[in-house]
């Protein structure tokens, strides 16, 4: 018999389960993810602070929906790249999540290169897909992208794995040339601030 492990040690495919549970405390995350899925944008994501933020919301005994603005809502279509589109799937969005207390955070990352440098100030080169635009997310822990089939089995995509977000440590994204996280809405009191890790590379990606 195993011994029992920290979560942070936990073998993947039991880290996922528990993110599974721990996300399922949320009933509002559950139903925007169901509404998500209606909207059948391309290569979509819950993702980054509001994956974050319900979990450490859980781990911290607050309420799932503490502290939460909007509901990061990623796709990914290169076929147009006009503000119009865009526009056309952030109203469809408001219509899908209307009667909700808050708002989903719509944005088609085929374009995020048109307007990033004017809005940051640095270069972004385009993104190839929603995993790749995933990967930049300012912290290790906010990269994290979940999506619900037909079937409902939920898919998670983490290509830092699930360690920090689960152990609620706040670590800068290694694939950033910056010096510094920029500040995306995740509070908890007891997260722990690490410095970069170079040694992280690769990527998981589960389906439950």
């Amino acid at each position: 018999m195993r011994a029992a492990q920290p979560t942070d040690r936990l073998p993947l495919d039991e880290q996922v389960d528990l993110l599974h549970d721990i996300l399922g405390q949320s009933p509002l995350f559950l139903e925007i993810l169901r509404r998500a899925r209606r909207l059948g944008l391309p290569g979509w994501y819950l993702a980054a602070g509001c994956v974050a933020q319900t979990a450490w919301n859980v781990l911290s005994s607050r309420p799932p929906e503490a502290g939460i603005r909007d509901y990061d809502l990623p796709y990914f279509e290169p076929s147009d790249l006009s503000w119009e589109a865009e526009v056309g799937a952030i109203q469809a969005a408001e219509q899908t999540f209307a009667g909700l207390p808050v708002a989903g955070e719509v944005r088609n990352e085929a374009r995020v290169h048109l307007w990033y440098e004017a809005h940051f100030g640095v270069p972004c080169p385009p993104y190839s897909s929603t995993e790749v635009a995933t990967d930049t997310f300012p912290s290790t822990a906010s990269c994290v992208g979940i999506w619900l089939e037909d079937d409902d089995h939920w898919c998670v995509y983490a290509p830092y794995g699930l360690s920090d977000l689960l152990s609620l440590v706040v670590r800068p994204n290694p694939i950033l040339a910056q010096a510094r996280v920029r500040r995306e809405g995740v509070q908890v009191a007891t997260a722990v601030a690490e410095p970069s890790d170079p040694a992280l590379a690769g990527g998981e990606r589960d389906r439950r």
